[in-house]
C-alpha cells in the first residue's frame, strides 16, 4: 500500500479553509457572507455576449479548441486594455505578452512554477491568499513572510492603518530571493498600497534583481486611494508578471478565466508551465469575455463603463455592511478596495462562550460558532497568515459584501437580534 500513498510534496497541505467552511455551510446552512462569490452586480451585457457565442452560426469554430496560450480575440482585447491602463507608449504584444489561464489561480501557479527553482526564496506579504504558500513550496521554493500590521493604537478602523515595516522588508531581500508576491488591493484586508509603499518595494526588487508577481484581481474595485499597477512604475515592466481575473472583473467567478501579462521573456516562462498544466481554456467563455472587454474598451473613459460603475456600486454595499457591523458592536476596518471587510469581534468576547469549538485560533472558533449558533457565516482570516503571525488575525472575521442588498439586510437582522439578546 505504501506505493499508493499521497505524494510527499502534498503532505501537510491537506487542510483548506474553503473546503472546511463549505462543508460547514452545507451542514448548518447559515447565511453565507464568507466566500467571495458575487451574488450581485453581474453585467447583463456579459450574458448577452455568451448568448451570442452560443447562437453563433459558425457552430464549429467557437466550440472547439482555440490557441493554447489564449484565444486570439481575447488576448488582443486584454493587450489593448492594459496598454491603456498602464499608459504604455509601446503597446503590449497580445501573442507574446499575454497568457490566458484557468482562473487567476492558475496564472499564479504558472508564474511561480515557471520561475521558482528549489531553494529560491519568495517573499510573501501577509495577509495573503492561502494558495501562495503551497504553490511556492510545490515549486521547491522557500516562503519568507512579512506581515502588514496595524499601526494605530486602539481600534483599527481602516485598511490603510495596516502597513509594512520598512526595515523588516529590506532585511528579507538577499542573494537567494527570486520573487515577491503582492496582492493589491489586498484580500482579506482591502488595503490599497500607496505609491510610496510600492516604490519602496520596487526599489528593493530592482536592487536585488527580483521578480514581482502582482496579483491585481480586484483592480477595478478601489474606493479610497489610487490603483497603481506595479508594472506601470519606472523600471518595473521588465520584471513584473501581473495577474488578472475575468471572474473578479465581471463578477462571474464560476467562469474560471484569468490571465497574466508582462514582458515576453517572463510570459514565455509562464506559457511553458501552462502548456503542461491546462494547455487550453474554454473557447466560448474566452470569446464572450473578449466581446465584453471590447464593449468596455469603447467606453473606458465614461462613467458608464462597468470597470467604473462596479466600484461605485460596491462602495455603497461596503458602507452598508460596515454600518451593520458597527451597530452590532464589532469594529469594522473599512476597506479601501476589494469586496471583503475585516471586523474586530473582540468587543463582544466577554459575552461569548466558544468552548464548544476546539480550533487553536480564536477567529476559527468564533467563525464556526457564528455559523452554527447564529446562522451567519464569515471566514476566519488566520489562514491568510503564516504560523508565526496568525495571532495578528485572531480578533477578526472576514465578510464579503458583493451580495444582494436583501442578503446584507438579512445579515443585519441576524446581528441585531443577537445584540438585543446580549443586552
Amino acid at each position: 500500500m505504501s506505493k499508493l500513498q499521497m505524494a510527499e510534496k502534498y503532505r501537510g497541505k491537506e487542510a483548506n479553509v474553503w473546503v472546511e467552511f463549505m462543508e460547514l455551510n452545507l451542514k448548518y446552512k447559515p447565511l453565507n457572507l464568507g466566500q467571495g462569490f458575487p451574488e450581485d452586480l453581474v453585467p447583463e451585457e456579459l450574458f448577452t455576449c455568451l448568448a451570442e457565442v452560443a447562437l453563433d452560426p459558425d457552430k464549429t469554430g467557437l466550440h472547439q479548441y482555440t490557441r493554447g496560450f489564449g484565444h486570439p480575440r481575447l488576448v488582443r482585447a486584454l493587450a489593448t486594455l492594459y496598454t491603456k491602463l498602464l499608459g504604455r507608449e509601446q503597446p503590449i504584444h497580445p501573442m507574446d505578452e499575454v497568457l490566458v489561464t484557468d482562473g487567476a489561480y492558475e496564472a499564479l501557479y504558472c508564474a511561480i512554477q515557471g520561475h521558482v527553482n528549489p531553494g529560491d526564496e519568495v517573499i510573501i506579504i501577509e495577509p495573503y491568499f492561502d494558495c501562495y504558500e503551497p504553490m511556492v513550496r510545490l515549486a521547491g521554493g522557500v516562503p519568507r513572510f512579512i506581515a502588514l500590521k496595524p499601526t494605530v493604537s486602539g481600534p483599527v478602523t481602516s485598511s490603510a492603518d495596516w502597513k509594512l515595516d520598512s526595515e523588516e522588508l529590506a532585511k528579507l531581500f538577499n542573494s537567494k530571493t527570486k520573487a515577491i508576491i503582492i496582492n493589491n488591493p489586498n484580500n482579506p484586508l482591502g488595503k490599497v498600497f500607496s505609491r510610496s509603499e510600492l516604490e519602496e518595494l520596487c526599489a528593493l526588487a530592482v536592487e536585488h534583481d527580483v521578480l514581482v508577481i502582482a496579483d491585481d484581481v480586484y483592480e477595478h474595485m478601489v474606493y479610497e486611494g489610487e490603483m497603481i499597477r506595479v508594472a506601470s512604475l519606472p523600471g518595473m515592466w521588465e520584471r513584473t508578471v501581473t495577474v488578472g481575473s475575468a471572474g473578479k472583473t465581471f463578477s462571474v467567478t464560476g467562469w474560471k478565466l484569468g490571465w497574466a501579462y508582462g514582458p515576453a521573456h517572463l510570459i514565455r516562462n509562464c506559457q511553458v508551465a501552462h502548456q503542461h498544466v491546462v494547455y487550453i481554456c474554454p473557447t466560448p467563455l474566452q470569446e464572450a469575455v473578449a466581446r465584453a472587454t471590447e464593449r468596455e474598451l469603447a467606453r473606458l473613459d465614461s462613467p458608464d463603463c462597468y470597470f467604473e460603475s462596479i466600484g461605485r456600486d460596491l462602495r455603497r454595499k461596503r458602507d452598508m455592511l460596515a454600518d451593520i457591523l458597527t451597530r452590532s458592536g464589532m469594529v469594522a476596518a473599512i476597506p479601501q478596495g476589494g469586496y471583503f471587510i475585516l471586523a474586530d469581534w473582540s468587543p463582544l468576547s466577554p459575552h461569548l462562550d466558544l468552548s464548544s469549538e476546539q480550533d487553536a485560533q480564536a477567529d476559527y472558533r468564533f467563525a464556526k460558532w457564528l455559523s452554527k449558533s447564529r446562522g451567519l457565516q464569515g471566514i476566519p482570516p488566520s489562514p491568510f497568515f503564516s504560523p508565526d503571525h496568525k495571532h495578528i488575525a485572531e480578533n477578526y472575521i472576514r465578510f464579503c459584501f458583493i451580495k444582494t442588498d436583501e442578503k446584507l439586510e438579512k445579515a443585519g437582522n441576524i446581528l441585531a437580534k443577537w445584540k438585543r439578546e446580549l443586552e
